[in-house]
């Protein structure tokens, strides 16, 4: 079994990295590791199975680690892939010990002079807990694997079976890191006649509620879209307040149909999503007046456990049709009584409900005016990219240009997808690959919960937005299509690796050490679970689905 102090030493000299995401501290952690490798035996025999591959486009010049570990006990071509994020979040929240932030050791002692809450207070003065940026999302994690690869490199005749450890950059950013890493797998997978079976993940696991004492295993991740609804009403003069329809009143009718909604919540085998949250909502009126809005825009981070982006598109479209309805009936309601009290004549509003997905706009404005929309559409994404504004606002404007040519000036509200798309990876037991992960979690899990006195529980998705995602893609084509149908500025600003992805098409797990306070300035790691539990999962399950 993987030794716990050679975990821990690992551990902290990874931790001592400040590796914020979209730094150069990135590329040191990279580098760290790289020679971390580069030091055993079996990487001085074999150069060649260790690699730094610089991300693609990243004009930071970050870089991956990729290491192969080849079994000499036969000839399987089976091989289970290792992976990890190296970046953290920045350090802001420590406030004037930020300069220790990932000095473990210096900052215990820092934090005992610091206010904290009293369930921190009590990890602090136990001992039984590291604190430190990243140690916890996710350099432990990490550094299990690390040792994990280097005992098995010692005994590489006893190893049926292949192991490609991959540590990645950018994911807490846009999962540059890993979508370059799909490619690289790929390739190194043709090159070795290697068959992935699984991936392992070791990124976080925390208490889902206060006092939870579980520990999670969780084979499969959850997944994430990004719908937005571009909001156009009908401007007026205050004065004339029934004469128009406010965007923001439908925008914000859609919010209250959408945001947090049950029924739009993904649940899978018991298990539920997050219901979609807002992220953005604001008008796009760029100065003060008397005028009302007419420009509305708002967008949501919407989980996913199996539903597809052609069945989110339609939930949705429904939830705006009834929040047109709505705000058509209550304006007419309002008007009728204003129209009651002033004595004056009333009038339906002249509107219907108008909702359309960005793919239905472009055909419509397309069947108007022909090919000089596409040239409209080339000019504006021209001057974009040179402004290189915010993914979503690069999209916003397509949808705008868009609706500036259509002739229908009426209220619409124009629904469509914006970056990033993280695909969900629901491990159903249908696939040999899966019932084989299934199968050998559950038994790693049932031989170390014999031996520790833990309560662990196996789930069915990871619930935080991991590199795992891209382990596997939807191949239906409806799915697929409807995503890249409606998300502007696909291949332009965004997009991903979609047959490469495809053709990795692996079950993914996540044996995560055991922490609290990810993202906050009392991140911390215990120590017990993590440096000695968690390792053993970990290895046991590796060499269970070599075994297999």
């Amino acid at each position: 079994m993987l030794e716990r102090e050679s975990i821990r030493r690992i551990t902290l000299d990874l931790t001592g990295i400040r590796s914020v995401v979209g730094t150069a501290g990135e590329i040191k952690a990279a580098e760290k590791i790289h020679e971390f490798f580069k030091s055993l035996n079996y990487y001085t025999n074999h150069p060649d199975y260790l690699t730094l591959s610089n991300l693609k486009e990243d004009t930071l010049g970050r870089k991956n680690v990729i290491v192969l570990l080849k079994g000499e006990k036969g000839s399987s071509k089976n091989a289970v892939i290792l992976t990890g994020h190296i970046d953290t979040v920045g350090v802001e929240d420590y406030g004037n010990i930020k300069e220790d932030a990932t000095d473990p050791i210096k900052l215990q002692e820092l934090l005992k002079d610091k206010e904290l809450d009293e369930d921190t207070a009590r990890d602090l003065a136990s001992g039984g807990w590291t604190f430190g940026r990243g140690i916890l999302d996710m350099k432990a994690g990490v550094a299990a694997q690390m040792a994990l690869m280097k005992k098995l490199s010692e005994s590489i005749d006893r190893l049926d079976g292949n192991i490609v450890f991959v540590a990645v950059p950018d994911e807490e950013g846009n999962s540059g890191g890993m979508l370059s890493a799909v490619d690289d797998l790929i390739r190194l997978a043709e090159k070795h006649n290697l068959e992935y079976i699984a991936a392992v993940n070791t990124d976080y696991m925390s208490p889902r509620f206060p006092g939870d004492d579980k520990k999670y295993i969780y084979i499969g991740t959850v997944g994430k879209i990004l719908p937005c609804f571009y909001v156009y009403g009908k401007e007026t003069h205050v004065g004339q307040a029934f004469e128009g329809l406010d965007a923001n009143l439908l925008a914000a009718e859609i919010m209250s149909e959408v945001d947090l909604a049950f029924d739009l919540c993904d649940v899978v085998e018991s298990e539920v999503t997050l219901p979609p949250i807002s992220l953005s909502l604001r008008d796009l009126k760029s100065e003060y007046s008397v005028q009302t809005v007419n420009e509305t825009y708002l967008y949501f981070n919407y989980s996913t456990h199996n539903i597809q982006p052609d069945e989110v598109l339609a939930k949705l479209k429904a939830k705006a049709e009834e929040a047109f309805k709505n705000v058509l009936d209550k304006v007419n309601d309002k008007h009728r009584s204003y129209c009651r009290a002033a004595g004056i004549p009333f009038k339906e509003l002249p509107w219907s409900v108008q909702v359309l997905t960005f793919e239905e706009l472009y055909s419509a404005v397309k069947a108007e005016v022909g090919v000089s929309i596409d040239e409209s559409l080339k000019h504006l994404k021209e001057k974009l990219l040179k402004e290189k504004p915010d993914d979503r606002i690069y999209s916003l404007e397509i949808v705008r240009e868009l609706r500036r040519h259509w002739s229908n000036k009426n209220p619409a509200v124009i629904l469509y997808f914006a970056p990033p798309y993280y695909p969900h990876n629901y491990v159903r037991g249908e696939s040999k690959n899966e019932r084989r992960l299934l199968a050998a979690v559950n038994e790693a899990v049932a031989h170390v919960s014999a031996e520790y006195p833990y309560r662990f529980e196996v789930k069915k998705f990871y619930p935080y937005i991991s590199d795992l995602s891209y382990c596997s893609v939807p191949r239906e084509s409806r799915a697929i299509n409807a995503l890249v149908s409606n998300l502007p500025g696909w291949n332009e600003i965004y997009s991903l690796p979609i047959e490469s992805i495809q053709k990795l098409d692996v079950p993914v797990v996540n044996i995560g050490p055991y922490g609290k306070d990810a993202h906050k300035f009392t991140e911390r790691v215990n120590v017990p679970y993590s440096f000695e539990v968690m390792p053993k999962i970990l290895e046991k399950t590796v060499r269970l689905l070599l075994d297999r």
